[in-house]
């Protein structure tokens, strides 16, 4: 049987798409705003634009879930008081 996390992952579409200027602190803002209504985001960026999904993950106080490609799925961190 196939994971159903993963599945809602593939069939998820990105919602945030990091284009010339990079990963800007509006952009960090951003996808914290969207984490916090959707829980799991895609994000994308431009193909000749570095970015590194462990440091967008970590600004935005996300989990990062996967990447693959120039495509990252970011998840809301869990609170420690939340179950």
């Amino acid at each position: 049987m196939s994971n159903p996390t993963k599945r809602s992952m593939q069939d998820l579409k990105p919602t945030v798409w990091i284009g010339k200027q990079g990963c800007t602190k509006t952009m960090i803002c951003e996808i914290m705003e969207q984490l916090s209504r959707r829980k799991i985001i895609k994000v994308k960026w431009l193909q000749n634009i570095p970015v590194d999904p462990e440091v967008v993950a970590s600004e935005a106080q996300a989990t990062l879930l996967d990447v693959r490609g120039r495509t990252m799925v970011l998840e809301e961190k869990k609170k420690a008081g939340k179950k």
